[in-house]
């Protein structure tokens, strides 16, 4: 599902992941758990404050963000 990130951004756009909105509600990322490139661009596997668990895929070409639930406690 595409979405709103923000990010922290140094020499390049979206470094790292700071909160981001879901289903309405702003989420802030506690922890950032892993983070991997594909060739359409960065991901990153996130820990929201309340225990939930995303994955981030940011795609360059599309200028836009797409957020995947993957449930709490992984």
């Amino acid at each position: 599902m595409s979405g709103k990130v923000q990010c922290h951004s140094g020499h390049t756009y979206a470094q790292e992941p700071r909160a981001f909105v879901w289903e309405g509600e702003r989420l802030v990322v506690d922890e950032v758990m892993a983070r991997w490139r594909l060739p359409a661009g960065p991901t990153f596997r996130v820990r929201a404050a309340a225990g939930q668990v995303f994955d981030l895929h940011y795609a360059e070409a599309e200028d836009q963000w797409h957020i995947r639930p993957l449930g709490g406690g992984l």
